[in-house]
């Protein structure tokens, strides 16, 4: 008996034991930044527990045994994971982003570490309504921005006054290299590959190099959804002015364990241009692009290889190019009108064309404690072609041909916390640019290599939920080493005794030399942003920043052809220093059904300004052309722009915004060369949803006349019709009247997946010149424009 209570006691001790409770708790973070997360749901077994602020969860009286945990939390991936209970057990969850929140531009408006940046943002409804412009007339619309045109086909975007080299373009991340210091060098890309655009307003992303003085455009396209599923889209349009049209298509696929492939392309054509009252003569245009990628993303690793391509024809109104100096003094002074009137797709001289390829390679990992590594290659080629107007054997060879290729690559760490981010970075790129001899041609950009290295730390710091600030210092070394013929005469007058170290030979009465430069910029930033209220905020950035000089402002040497200029450059130029302030005042106010207000006044200040400015008038045998040459000066920029948004309804909003800024050559006394004249746009917009996406929109675009221009009248002698000498000046100075310009679009939703577009510019065909139009003395704006778009998506 005493035996059997013993075996009995055995077996109940052991009943007892494996009925013992245990206690489970632990903690869910976030992966990248350490936060602890609140609310989110933790499950073991049917067992259900929510976190508290620190991202506790705790479960008592847990009976032993083997469990799944799952743990859930909005915009994340599940957490599974099987659990045995033998004892307390304490559980680190690490919750990782959705693919979709993977933080592909910091800067983007909706992201939350804007920051203290300055920054507009085009989304893609916008873009898809206006799908035929080009990337310099799209911009146009966020204040402070404006496009500095060659005609009316080839438009680059202006920041508070800056364009050319002080402008960055990243395209999908890579930074485009492309001749940009051109004034008519449009930037090869086509806006509808991009789902938004940012605008950084001033040299406040340090992280994208060190030359976006004015500002950085970040083209930016969709990011996939994480599923397995097949989309795309099929863009018809119509274009009434130039009788032409484009196709366009996309289509990806994606699949659930987050591969991808996707690819796209469009296709434009237009004939010549109609201004009010004439067609102009050679202004039609040949657009082609195709992109194509490939690649995996999750989470915590990735990589993606993607090319992209464009192949631009321009046709350059023949009234600029005039052959005898009577004609142009007649062209410039009275606006006397040449070659109107007879329309055709055919492009002829003068011409561009342009084609630019961007081919990439970016992988990235997460590591738990260590962060994001990002590594990027990019490898651009570029190729410019311009042909002038040439007789006999020369008549159908290019008179500029310029090829540049670059390479660049990039390493690039992100640590993240709760309340810090630290970004860092090191970037590398060779340039080679190559100008074909077999133009016949003075080499208007010489044969050289550019060598570039860079470094940059950004580092961000959350006080508490009003303030924010951040600091960032970037290094960068750059080096030329060119090859390039000068007269003679002026290379021993201007730069013999200077640069003797560059001289390698003489041949006839031109110079060889060897200009060797090394520039070294460091540039800083600092910024915060503080939100004393839910519906007020309150940004500044101070910044210093170091340029050094493109190619063109040390040595371009003779005339670009479809500029219709003739362009001196100096060697003797340095790196340009610039100082910026930008500040941001915004506020939400109840006003109908809601105001918001925006106003960002600034202030850029420099002592080593490169300035282009007209200079005189050379008469060669292709013709009578402007010279154009580069200073450095002391300048001074500020300026507002203000924005503003409205509801007036639940369905009826009114936005506007307003932009005015003052530029002065210090060294001088005078005003800034083509600086943006004062522009106020307003926009008003229904929208119902029957038919389903339906909306009207009526925008009007004012300009007022730019009083401020520096006075750049070359004399001029010439023998007219009657055999008399005229001697007179040519009025490059005077600027247009104001003008005011309507436009109107409606579209809805057809059918299911079919919508429609329908736009017009210039709504009252109004007869106008841009002052920023760089061919404004021959010709005026386009007339009215009908554009109507299909688009069907799957």
């Amino acid at each position: 008996m005493k035996n059997i209570i013993n075996l009995m006691l055995v077996f109940f001790g052991l009943a007892l034991v494996s009925a013992q409770n245990h206690s489970v708790e632990g903690t869910v973070q976030d992966f990248h930044d350490k936060t602890m997360l609140e609310n989110a749901v933790v499950k073991i077994g049917a067992f259900t527990a929510k976190t508290d602020k620190k991202g506790k969860f705790s479960f008592r009286d847990i009976p032993a045994g083997s469990y799944q945990v799952v743990a859930k939390h909005p915009l994340c991936d599940d957490y599974t994971e099987n659990v045995k209970v033998d004892r307390d057990v304490h559980l680190a969850i690490t919750l990782e982003h959705h693919i979709g929140e993977i933080e592909t531009v910091n800067l983007h408006g909706n992201h939350k570490t804007k920051g203290s940046v300055i920054m507009k943002t085009l989304d893609k409804t916008e873009i898809e309504r206006n799908s035929t412009e080009n990337l310099g007339n799209l911009l146009s619309k966020i204040s402070g921005v404006t496009a500095l045109k060659t005609g009316n086909n080839i438009s680059k975007p202006v920041i508070r006054g800056l364009y050319g080299s002080r402008i960055s373009i990243l395209n999908n991340g890579v930074k485009m290299a492309e001749q940009e210091w051109g004034v008519e060098h449009a930037p090869n890309v086509d806006v509808n590959d991009f789902e938004h655009v940012d605008v950084v307003k001033g040299a406040s992303a340090l992280k994208y190099g060190n030359e976006g003085v004015g500002g950085v455009v970040v083209l930016e396209p969709a990011i996939l959804p994480k599923k397995d599923t097949v989309m795309g889209s099929v863009r018809l349009s119509g274009i009434s002015n130039g009788r032409g049209g484009e196709l366009g298509a996309n289509v990806a696929k994606v699949w659930e364990n987050q591969w991808f492939v996707k690819a796209g392309g469009s296709y434009r054509k237009t004939g010549d241009q109609y201004v009010p009252h004439h067609t102009l003569q050679n202004t039609g245009m040949d657009f082609n692009s195709f992109n194509f990628s490939f690649g995996k993303h999750s989470f915590l690793q990735g990589f993606d290889v993607s090319y992209s391509g464009t192949n631009q024809e321009f046709g350059i109104y023949k009234g600029s190019h005039l052959s005898s100096l009577q004609d142009f003094y007649k062209a410039i002074n009275f606006g006397q009108p040449y070659y109107l009137d007879q329309f055709s797709y055919d492009i002829d001289q003068p011409k561009q064309e342009v084609s630019h390829h961007i081919a990439k390679l970016s992988a990235y990992r997460r590591f738990e404690d260590f962060g994001k590594l990002t590594f990027q290659y990019s490898f651009q080629i570029n190729r410019r072609k311009e042909y002038d107007i040439r007789k006999g054997d020369l008549a159908n060879i290019q008179s500029l041909d310029l090829r540049l290729i670059t390479h660049s690559a990039s390493l690039v760490h992100l640590l993240e916390r709760s309340n810090w981010s630290l970004e860092s970075g090191i970037s590398a790129a060779f340039q080679d640019n190559y100008p074909n001899p077999a133009t016949q041609a003075r080499r208007l950009i010489p044969d050289y290599y550019r060598y570039d290295a860079g470094a940059f730390s950004v580092f961000k710091y959350r006080f508490n939920s009003k303030l924010n600030a951040e600091a960032a210092v970037r290094y960068d070394f750059s080096r030329y080493d060119a090859y390039k013929y000068y007269d003679s005469d002026k290379w021993e007058s201007n730069f013999a005794a200077i640069f003797p170290q560059f001289f390698v030979q003489e041949s006839g009465s031109r110079t060889l030399t060897r200009p060797i430069l090394d520039y070294h910029n460091l540039s800083a930033n600092i910024g915060i942003d503080y939100k004393p209220t839910e519906n007020y905020d309150f940004r500044i950035n101070l910044s210093r920043t170091e340029r050094t000089p493109n190619a063109a402002e040390l040595f371009s040497d003779g005339l670009h052809h479809s500029a219709a200029i003739i362009e001196e450059g100096d060697l003797t130029i340095k790196k340009e220093t610039i100082y910026n302030l930008n500040v941001s005042l915004a506020g939400k106010f109840d006003v109908l059904k809601g105001l918001h207000i925006e106003v960002s006044p600034y202030l850029m200040y420099s002592d080593s300004f490169i300035n282009q400015v007209p200079t005189g008038v050379k008469y060669t045998n292709r013709g009578t052309f402007p010279v154009w040459t580069y200073q450095q000066i002391k300048a001074r920029i500020m300026g507002v722009d203000a924005d503003a948004e409205l509801s007036i309804l639940d369905n009826l909003k009114w936005r506007s915004n307003f932009s005015i800024l003052k530029g002065d050559d210090l060294s001088t006394n005078e005003p800034l060369i083509l600086m943006m004249p004062t522009k106020l746009r307003n926009t008003l917009e229904l929208n119902l949803n029957k038919p389903k996406n339906f909306y009207i929109t009526l925008e009007n675009e004012n300009a007022f006349k730019q009083n401020r221009f520096p006075i750049r009248n070359p004399p001029i002698t010439f023998i007219n019709d009657d055999g008399e000498l005229i001697s007179d000046v040519v009025d490059f100075s005077s600027t247009p009247a104001a003008y005011s310009v309507f436009n109107a679009s409606v579209g809805a939703d057809l059918f299911k997946n079919l919508n429609l577009n329908f736009r017009v510019n210039n709504l009252f065909n109004t007869e106008y010149r841009e002052y920023l139009n760089r061919l404004r003395y021959f010709m005026n704006e386009p007339g009215r424009n009908f554009v109507v778009t299909l688009k069907y998506n799957f």
